[in-house]
């Protein structure tokens, strides 16, 4: 049975290869295809490496097909072009795979952050010993390319697969498992164990060489045990990463499908926002207008200094702090554009009239301009001024300042003041749950810090990538 096997294969050599091609081609292709979409998700932003190594690893392979073909009739200097080309696309393509492993991981802790460039490194080193000096060295062109492409599965190949398998797991469990879509991390994780296998078999069982391990477990050791060539078990395990990762990018449907919905919410919500705002404004608004003046019109009929006109003064005190609080509430709940940029943003926050004429702000922003999407900008403006609406209700403060600063990698902004602070056990209300909430949207935390008699900081710690 294996004899008969093994001749199956030898007949029928350049169809494996053809199909073998095929298959990385075509992944590549569709991958590029997907990769086009506008998504947040990282396996989206990882997606050209793995099209970009689809398509070039589909080419080196083909190249087992052609390069033969063109020896019958090309010069032997043309020739070993071809073969340099060849080995040369085999280590980019790895390359690639490694990147898109990394791609997966992101974002990385800061203290990991020089592991991006680590398969360039690795991929400098080959081509500067291996590909370079070793075309030099080593007189015949078909042991050259045997040793290069070894040491390029090894050193790039093997570890890239590995990667990028761990790190399609890992993007299943941080980022798909909070969507609830258990049936699309079963496929990333079946795409995730496609891959390791992959790492393996193109990566570990290279051609036959005359060191460790490829002079012991190699291509043509698998197929003297098994009748199957390597190249069979590769397109199986790539075709098997190709549906599996089909299966799962309809997590970019579901994706646009809730951003629909967040955006149809949205717009529901920024009507009745709409209409809160007018129902202040045209009532509550004018009814405690219309409260003061009856006020002041009983107060000019009492005696300057009698009881009862203090304790008028004392009901038009309160009427025009609570005229000045609707007007506060109103002016949070209208949908007010703001700059795309993170320190416009926050000077022009800083600038704002509704806190400045009520307490005096210093700002000190520390940070780059970063950019900006909409929805980020608009939740920290509603958090910062939800922040500073706090101050002037409840702190009894006479200054604020508005912080900005990079601290061990983390973006933190804040509000003080020199108000009056608040206990630990101070129970937390409807407004600092909601920013609570805004903050974890951004990817971040918010801490208050406050002792009585101490003031208040209100900070927002994010990430900066």
């Amino acid at each position: 049975m294996r004899e008969a096997l093994q001749a199956f294969f030898e007949t029928n050599r350049i169809i494996v290869y053809s199909v073998y091609g095929q298959v990385f081609f075509t992944l590549g292709v569709i991958m590029a295809i997907q990769s086009m979409r506008h998504s947040r998700l990282r396996l989206a932003q990882a997606l050209p490496w793995l099209a970009l190594f689809g398509i070039l690893h589909g080419l080196h392979e083909w190249g087992d097909v052609f390069i033969p073909i063109q020896a019958t009739y090309l010069s032997d200097f043309l020739v070993k072009l071809l073969h340099i080309a060849q080995v040369f696309l085999l280590a980019l393509s790895f390359l690639c795979l490694f990147h898109f492993g990394l791609g997966t991981l992101s974002p990385l802790p800061p203290a990991w952050r020089w592991s991006f460039w680590v398969p360039t490194w690795i991929f400098v080193l080959w081509l500067l010993g291996p590909f370079y000096l070793g075309l030099a060295m080593v007189p015949e062109i078909e042991d050259w390319h045997a040793m290069a492409a070894a040491l390029a599965r090894y050193s790039l190949g093997l570890p890239g697969g590995l990667v990028a398998a761990y790190g399609l797991r890992v993007h299943a469990h941080r980022h798909i498992a909070p969507l609830d879509l258990p049936h699309i991390i079963r496929t990333l994780r079946i795409a995730g164990l496609a891959m390791a296998g992959y790492g393996i078999a193109g990566g570990f069982f290279g051609p036959l060489v005359p060191f460790f391990p490829g002079n012991v477990l190699n291509e043509t050791v698998v197929f003297q045990a098994l009748g199957v060539p390597m190249p069979v078990w590769r397109s199986l395990l790539g075709l098997i990463l190709l549906v599996a990762l089909l299966r799962s990018l309809e997590i970019f449907e579901v994706e646009i499908d809730r951003r629909v919905e967040e955006m149809e919410r949205a717009n529901i919500l920024t009507l009745e926002r709409e209409r809160i705002g007018r129902d202040l404004h045209d009532r509550i608004l004018q009814q405690l207008y219309a409260a003061g003046l009856l006020v002041e019109a009983l107060r000019e009929q009492g005696k300057p200094d009698s009881s009862t006109n203090q304790v008028l003064d004392h009901i038009l005190l309160t009427l025009n702090r609570a005229i000045e609080d609707v007007r506060l509430y109103i002016s949070t709940l209208q949908g007010v554009s703001h700059p795309d940029r993170l320190r416009s943003l926050l000077e022009e926050i800083a600038r704002d009239p509704r806190f400045r004429s009520m307490i005096d702000i210093e700002a000190r922003i520390d940070v780059p301009d970063l950019p900006l999407e909409p929805e980020q900008g608009a939740h920290l403006a509603a958090i910062l001024t939800e922040a500073l609406s706090n101050v002037i209700r409840h702190a009894r403060a006479r200054r604020a300042k508005l912080e900005a600063r990079i601290e061990d990698g983390r973006l933190r902004i804040g509000v003080c003041d020199d108000g009056i602070g608040m206990r630990p056990d101070h129970p937390i209300g409807m407004g600092l749950r909601t920013m609570q909430e805004r903050a974890r949207l951004l990817g971040g935390i918010l801490r208050i810090e406050s002792e009585p008699g101490q003031g208040t900081s209100v900070w927002i710690e994010l990430p900066t990538g």
